[in-house]
């Protein structure tokens, strides 16, 4: 049984417009959690810019670039790793931009990247409104990382509502889901620990959720409530605060191979039926 243990954190931010402020304050926080052993510390979605659609193309930047440069030299210095939820990066399309997920390894380098694929165009009248495409470009990757020897599955906050995203990652080996968000707050009271706790039931996984609390001054409102939960679904640490927070947890990595062992949904799949026509019967009336 695999031995490994993972000292991890997620870190919860109120980001907002200001990309300098953005940053200072996530170093902070990192600090913060490295002081308290994570090795892996995970940041939000949009951790660096959490603004108007409008100022998407202003705020992107190449990957590596600027942001990351800096919280590289921020994770040599400290000797971990530093997932930056997500960024803004820029891309060859004129008017678009990536949601780019990218993985710094404890000498600063980029180590892994994954563009968000699945996209947040939704029409829910009376509590959100919103269509991500009309600047984003989708990613058509998915993305596996290693750190310290866990294979980890990365994705990004809407992608929580694709099952077999997550299917796909557990089945190549993900044994901790990543899923830094900025999941709307009307939204996330209904669904987001719903969702959490199913992905890592499923596949029988860690799910490490750094998530954006709070609203901003433009009126983007997140719903917070970082989570760490267990390959069971059960909740590790949860964040109830409306403000910053910081989350760490020791992940014993076994409890994914006992976990999957004593329920062997990965063996137990029929991929051969999935791809399949889905026989349809007519109800005929007597």
């Amino acid at each position: 049984m695999d031995a490994t243990v993972l000292s991890v954190a997620a870190v919860q931010l109120s980001s907002g417009s200001n990309k300098e402020a953005n940053v200072a304050a996530a170093v902070e926080l990192v600090r913060s959690a490295a002081q308290r052993g994570a090795t892996y510390i995970q940041l939000p979605e949009y951790f660096n810019y959490l603004g108007p659609a409008r100022g998407y193309l202003d705020a992107a930047e190449t990957v590596p670039g600027p942001t990351t440069s800096t919280m590289g030299d921020l994770a040599r210095s400290l000797g971990v790793s530093i997932h930056l939820g997500s960024l803004v990066e820029s891309s060859p399309v004129s008017g678009k931009v990536y949601n780019t997920s990218v993985l710094l390894d404890p000498s600063g380098r980029v180590s892994a990247t994954y563009r968000k694929a699945h996209l947040f165009d939704v029409d829910v009248p009376g509590a959100v409104v919103h269509r991500e495409s009309e600047v984003i470009l989708a990613g058509d990757e998915l993305a596996l990382a290693t750190v310290e020897g866990v294979k980890m599955g990365l994705s990004i906050c809407f992608d929580l509502r694709f099952p077999e995203m997550y299917r796909a990652l557990g089945a190549a080996g993900a044994q901790v889901l990543c899923v830094p968000a900025a999941f709307n707050a009307s939204t996330g009271r209904a669904h987001w620990e719903v969702l959490i706790r199913a992905r890592a039931i499923e596949n029988h996984a860690f799910v490490v959720a750094a998530a954006q609390v709070g609203t901003t001054a433009e009126g983007i409102a997140t719903f917070g409530h970082s989570m760490i939960v267990d390959p069971w679904g059960a909740v590790i640490e949860e964040s109830t605060k409306e403000s910053p927070d910081v989350l760490v947890a020791k992940l014993d990595v076994g409890q994914v191979s006992e976990r999957r062992a004593q329920i062997a949904v990965m063996d137990f799949r029929r991929p051969d039926l999935y791809g399949s026509p889905v026989h349809s019967f007519d109800v005929v009336s007597p």
